[in-house]
């Protein structure tokens, strides 16, 4: 190390020492425990650990100052402050056997040693006195207060702070809403149940007392929050899993049970759990007698040791003799909110504050409480008054931070809390909340330092492990999200939250059977984890363990409800159980046979997209066989699990060309099972595809030859006097009608284009059972209202982290769109038209949202169009813009594809002579050549169909996976293999939706795609899919077998 180095470093540890002097004599003995917290991490001294038990024993933490004190003993035996610190700490608890004995164990080290006088005299006094009163027949109260109140010079108690709680916990939430054990932290215990429901967020039961350690959101104090109920979000893109989108969303919408923490009190949120805090009333009214203040008192220690019945009722007697008594009102107000009954805690507050409208704290707990209870605006202007009486308390700015961030306000939560952390740079919990915030807004990297930062000031804070393991999993960086889970699991083995996003993780990797191992994990910890049921059973399901599946499926369908997105999860799980059944029913059966298409009912299928409650489904729709009675008829073949040469060559390859179909952007985590999936779906489309053509090429063959016959026979020399050539002529009548037959022969002998799409539609269906892969024409009425996909760009302030890169082009897009058609729809689907140049000038020039927003005056949606190649200078109706003012902050801007009848037959014509045209470019003189350039007409042909597919999105999800295995399957069929990748940053669904021209995206597309076309047969040597992968229990062993 350099001088410069050194010296900085001496300066820096001079600073700290100088600073944690002026926080014990201010008595501000929380930061004090938080700078000691940062001084013991970096160097493990003995007086520091006796600096930071004295500090823990001026908050009344008296199980803390024992646990520093042992600490210390183990370095140093001889250490008679520490036995000192804790016999008072053991005398305080009521412990004083204990007390005397840890005292007396001292006194013999300092009888020995006499190193320090004072001590050893300190040490006799302290048993002669515990003697004495053991002694004695009445304790003395004023000798027992004062083990839990210090009194300054002045006779008034040294806490500056109304209501002091506990040190903090560290721990992550539990997203599946369950029942949250309370673990001990200062004495105090609290068992209420809290709930909380995230997307793409973290939380975490509560392991046992003092698990870990002595932090909650890595602040000392800031322990005392409480808890905002999150809300779900739904992220409605094409995901490969429905299961991220419930138990994970994107960026923002990654909502972790967070705590809105101030500096003294803390109420568990319903979205998070349970927190055992302490707390304490400081500004005692200087007219109170002795015996008030020391009524008071206990009843802060009543709720200290978590008896709020006992705590309540000593407050209420007071109030019962000063209703006026503020003090007395904030600490019943607390006991209420700890028994979760918020509405009794808020009225208490609020008298409180009527009272004493300068009562800082008072405000404070009511915008806590009222945060509790969802209601962000009122929590939010509460905190904004508490902070116009401490314009500078880290705490409240803290507090104000993530309620705003669970408010999905997140530019004033980045405001907040980057103030918080410039006031307090060691609150862990502002930094973490703060890199939440600035990834749902799209502020990645600053997110990670935030991350980052909270990481390094506490190394075991295991939520914001747990969150930046989530921001790494959102942006699809599973090996440093690995990574976090592993260091986040080394710290605790039992962080039961850490098994179930590695198990999230795992199956959005296409990993079900690691992932099934995971979440048992946790479910031996959190035995009543819905979430964890659901995903569990969906790896069941998908890997083909039915039992288990339904097994899981029932368990998750038998837990109380405790919100809504349990209940949504509960749906879903009907619905997925129904689908196992009917799997297991068809796993002995040829895989063409397993078709949920037209074998399930399609109100089934429309309820499930939709996920609706299912009592219309049990009333009117066929519910499958028990599973008892499948597994009966169709045992899985054992030949069906045996991998011999000729599967394993076939998995070997579709691996190889089944990775292609990766999209290297945020977001899309590469998932091995997709990629094989995609693969096999690949080769088996180009294997039936070649017959078809082959047999539609032989077929045409013949009928020319027979056509040929014919015309000889029909150009004889006409009897007429016309001759052949006159208009009477029999040829020129047999030409056009031979013509019409030859149209309706060709649509009648070859595959059809969606023979072709359904083979792709197929494999993604048995490849992801979670996901609800159908056909929208095939749903119930619902299909006439337009039923269609929405992929959202930015919703409030969130910036989705998959599609919003494509934002600047969509607006773009739409700005476009509506100059040439100069009006707009509203919600109603009624005409707004923007005459007026300056209108339309405001439009052009708007760069946001907001900007949009405001030149049109009301929530609206335009549509794209697609130029028709079948229909000259016909234009289709291509993907709605939509922009959409929310109610709490922001904009829905999203592109939404509606699927009406009108459209979908519109499409259909369109595919159906987009599929043709390549059966003819590709069924003549090009017929299985490998002259890359002869082959240009029919690659052009193939990206034209797959531009159609993308602005056509026939499907309830899927359609990107699905159009882009076709395209390679098709290529395959065409001897032209793609060896390549898809370019960083570049979705190729995006791309023909934001083009308006078909030759636009064939143009964009081949760029890049044509040169990495090889030309080859070598496909031709695989073996047949269909034949290898028979049945569909073998289809689901195929991708569910791995060699690693």
């Amino acid at each position: 190390m350099s001088d410069s180095a050194e010296l900085l470093s001496l300066v820096s540890a001079m600073s700290e020492r100088m600073e944690l002097a002026k926080l014990c004599t201010s008595r501000d003995w929380s930061k004090a425990i938080r700078l000691l917290d940062s001084l013991l991490s970096q160097s493990c001294a003995i007086q520091d650990l006796c600096n930071r038990a004295f500090c823990y024993s001026q908050l009344e933490l008296h199980k803390h100052v024992i646990k520093d004190c042992d600490r210390a003993l183990k370095l140093d035996p001889a250490l008679l402050q520490a036995y000192i610190l804790k016999g008072r700490a053991f005398s305080a608890l009521g412990r004083k056997e204990d007390a005397v004995l840890v005292w007396e164990q001292g006194y013999e080290h300092a009888v020995h040693h006499s190193a320090d006088l004072k001590q050893l005299l300190e040490l006799e006094e302290l048993l002669k006195v515990a003697k004495q009163e053991k002694c004695s027949l009445h304790e003395n109260h004023a000798i027992e207060s004062e083990s839990s109140m210090v009194v300054s010079e002045s006779g008034h108690l040294i806490s500056e702070n109304a209501i002091e709680t506990s040190a903090n916990q560290n721990h992550l939430d539990d997203q599946s809403n369950s029942c949250n054990h309370s673990r001990e932290v200062s004495e105090v215990y609290s068992t209420s149940t809290n709930n909380d429901n995230v997307c793409n967020g973290i939380s975490e039961k509560d392991t046992r007392a003092g698990h870990f350690g002595s932090q909650m959101n890595g602040n000392h104090d800031a322990p005392n929050k409480l808890c905002c109920e999150s809300e779900s979000c739904d992220d409605s893109g094409d995901n490969c899993s429905e299961l991220s989108k419930i138990s994970s969303n994107s960026s923002a919408l990654t909502q972790t049970s967070s705590t809105v923490s101030t500096s003294k009190l803390e109420i568990p949120h319903s979205d998070e759990s349970n927190k055992n805090k302490k707390f304490r009333v400081t500004r005692i009214s200087k007219t109170k007698s002795i015996s008030v203040d020391f009524r008071l008192s206990r009843g802060i220690a009543e709720v200290n040791e978590g008896n709020y019945a006992r705590a309540i009722s000593i407050f209420d007697q007071l109030l019962k003799e000063d209703p006026s008594y503020p003090e007395a009102l904030i600490g019943r107000g607390t006991a209420f909110a700890f028994q979760r009954e918020l509405e009794a805690a808020i009225a208490d507050f609020t008298k409180a504050i009527e009272i004493n409208p300068a009562a800082c704290e008072a405000w404070k707990r009511r915008g806590q409480a009222r945060a509790a209870l969802g209601e962000f605006l009122a929590a939010i202007e509460d905190l904004s008054n508490a902070l116009e009486f401490e314009p500078n308390s880290a705490d409240i700015l803290h507090e104000r931070g993530i309620v705003n961030f669970k408010f999905k306000d997140f530019y004033a939560a980045v405001e907040d809390l980057s103030t918080c952390v410039k006031l307090d740079k060691n609150n862990t919990s502002a930094y973490t909340y703060l890199g939440l915030a600035l990834s749902s807004i799209g502020e990645y990297k600053k997110a990670e330092e935030a991350h980052l930062t909270s990481i390094q000031l506490d190394q075991n804070f295991l939520e914001a492990w747990g969150h930046l393991t989530q921001f790494y999993q959102d942006l699809a960086n599973s090996t440093k999200a690995l990574e976090c889970l592993h260091q986040a699991l080394q710290v605790d083995g039992r962080f039961s939250k850490g098994y179930h996003l590695r198990g999230l993780l795992l199956h959005g990797m296409g990993e079900h059977r690691k992932a099934i191992k995971d979440l048992s994990t946790e479910l031996s910890i959190d035995s009543a984890n819905i979430e964890c049921f659901y995903l569990r059973a969906s790896c069941y399901h998908a890997v083909g363990d039915y039992k288990e599946a339904v097994k899981d499926y029932d368990a998750a369908l038998d837990l109380e409800l405790d919100s809504m997105d349990k209940f949504v999860l509960q749906c879903l799980a009907f619905y997925q159980k129904e689908l196992a059944l009917y799997t297991a029913s068809k796993i002995n059966s040829e895989f063409n046979e397993f078709d949920i298409d037209g074998d399930i009912d399609p109100l089934f299928k429309e309820y499930w997209c939709k996920r609706l409650h299912p009592k219309n489904v049990c009333e009117k729709v066929y519910r499958q066989p028990p599973l008892r009675e499948s597994l009966k008829k169709c045992k899985p073949r054992k030949q069906d699990l045996v991998f011999n040469k000729h599967k394993t060559t076939l998995l070997q390859a579709a691996d190889s060309i089944g990775e292609k179909i990766q999209y290297d952007c945020s977001g899309f985590l590469p998932n091995r099972r997709q990629h094989r999936m995609a693969g096999l779906a690949a080769i088996e489309i180009a294997q039936k595809v070649s017959k078809a053509w082959r047999k539609y090429l032989n077929r045409s063959t013949s009928r020319n030859s027979k056509k040929a016959r014919r015309r000889e026979k029909v150009n004889m020399p006409s009897q007429n006097r016309g001759g052949a050539g006159c208009s009477t002529s029999g040829y020129s009548e047999t030409s056009t009608t031979y013509g019409t037959l030859e149209d309706k022969s060709f649509g009648n002998t070859m595959m059809s284009w969606q023979d072709v799409y359904s083979l792709a539609v197929k494999w993604r269906q048995i490849s992801e059972p979670c996901d609800p892969v159908v056909w929208i024409n095939k749903l119930s009425e619902e299909f006439n209202s337009g039923f269609g996909s929405h992929t959202p760009m930015v919703l409030g302030q969130a910036k989705v982290v998959r599609y919003f890169p494509n934002f600047e082009r969509t607006l773009e897009v739409a700005k476009r769109v509506i100059k040439e058609k100069k009006h707009v729809y509203n919600k109603a689907d009624e005409v707004i038209y923007l005459s007026g140049d300056e209108k339309l000038q405001d439009i052009m020039d708007a760069n946001s949202c907001s900007d949009l927003y405001r030149a049109v005056g009301e929530d609206f949606w335009q549509a794209t169009w697609c130029c028709s190649t079948a229909f000259e200078g016909k234009r289709l109706e291509g993907t709605r813009i939509t922009l959409v003012k929310m109610e709490e902050r922001g904009f829905d801007f999203a592109i939404r594809t509606p699927c009406t009848p009108y459209r979908w037959d519109e499409f259909e014509a369109e595919m159906a002579m987009a599929w043709e045209a390549i059966y003819k470019a590709y069924c003549g003189e090009n017929f299985g050549s490998t002259d890359f350039d002869a082959l240009e007409t029919v690659r052009d042909a193939i990206l034209r169909m797959t531009y159609y597919w993308y602005n056509f999105m026939p499907l309830s999800r899927g359609s990107a996976v699905v159009g882009f295995v076709v395209m390679l399957g098709l290529f395959l069929a065409a001897n032209m293999r793609f060896t390549g990748s898809i370019p960083k940053g570049l979705q190729v669904d995006w791309e023909a939706i934001l083009n308006l021209e078909p030759s636009s995206f064939v143009d964009s597309i081949k760029s890049w795609l044509y040169p990495s076309l090889e030309v080859t047969t070598s496909w031709k040597e695989y073996p047949d899919v269909a034949s290898t992968f028979t049945t569909t229990g073998s289809v689901v062993a195929a991708l569910s077998s791995y060699n690693d």
